[in-house]
């Protein structure tokens, strides 16, 4: 039962999201494949950075509700509806590869020449996306949850479940799937209930075939890549999602980097435990502006 505690905590995540969509421009970048929405920042100024905030997989850009007020203050903020996603529908045979090319052409569009880059799961894989082709427009990756490109990482065990997602995800009875996906990603009501809202925009046709081409299409676009901007990886410490944590830990050491756990957090850590987040994401800037 919808206890007054959640529904205050929910309504509160929506006046929330309503104000940030006051204070950014939405823009549509048109394409062949279908429209993708994304906020921007107001007033863009080329004395400040630019932040690209991009949502994991059947999320949207609300996942970042609580980075995009909290950084707009000082920085450029962009934020969108990942291609097939949320308001980004219809879009024709989503890829990797496509997304990434969306996102050059959203900063193109905007006079932009680079960004710092900052991805919650899937938008991890998109960003690394970004850097196999467009290297140049990356100032900095932060990954919070996401997994690296490389072959090396994945098993011949763990490509082969990655494909089976799209017919597991239609054994679940639609609310109990729903439920399933918003409990797995988040430790706190509020976020819990934010996910919940992000999913119901789809029906479980749309959702089941969604995750499906989420990791399958992440496998068709997986290769090694050359990562020579600067990276964090953020990761929660609840974080049960897959081999999020381990393939985090080998990614570390690949890259020669700390991880910077996030206490009480799962999957979306940044919705989880924002103040936290929030301030590892400060310290990046700090080192993306001194480069």
């Amino acid at each position: 039962m919808f206890s007054l505690k959640k529904g205050i905590s929910y309504l509160k995540g929506i006046i929330q999201v309503r104000y940030d969509r006051e204070k950014m421009t939405e823009k549509i970048l048109k394409t062949q494949y279908g429209d993708v929405h994304y906020w921007i920042s107001d007033q863009i100024s080329n004395e400040k950075d630019t932040i690209f905030f991009m949502h994991g997989l059947s999320a949207g850009h609300e996942l970042f509700v609580m980075q995009t007020d909290h950084f707009s203050k000082d920085h450029n903020v962009i934020v969108w509806d990942a291609p097939a996603h949320g308001a980004s529908r219809p879009y024709k045979d989503f890829t990797y590869e496509k997304a990434a090319k969306d996102a050059a052409e959203i900063l193109k569009e905007n006079d932009i020449k680079e960004a710092v880059f900052v991805g919650q799961s899937m938008g991890g894989f998109i960003i690394q996306s970004v850097i196999k082709r467009f290297p140049d427009i990356v100032k900095g990756f932060v990954s919070i949850d996401s997994c690296p490109f490389g072959d090396k990482y994945y098993s011949k065990s763990d490509r082969w479940w990655l494909r089976q997602i799209e017919w597991m995800s239609n054994l679940y009875p639609d609310k109990s799937l729903r439920k399933a996906i918003a409990k797995q990603c988040t430790r706190c009501e509020r976020s819990y209930l934010n996910m919940l809202k992000m999913l119901s925009v789809y029906d479980k046709k749309e959702l089941c075939h969604l995750l499906g081409i989420g990791y399958a299409g992440f496998l068709e676009d997986n290769s090694d890549i050359k990562i020579t901007c600067p990276v964090m990886l953020i990761v929660g410490e609840y974080d049960k999602t897959g081999k999020v944590i381990s393939y985090n830990k080998e990614w570390a050491k690949d890259l020669n980097t700390d991880i910077r756990w996030i206490k009480d957090a799962a999957h979306n850590s940044n919705d989880d435990r924002p103040d936290e987040v929030n301030r590892h994401i400060e310290e990046f800037l700090q080192i993306c502006s001194d480069k």
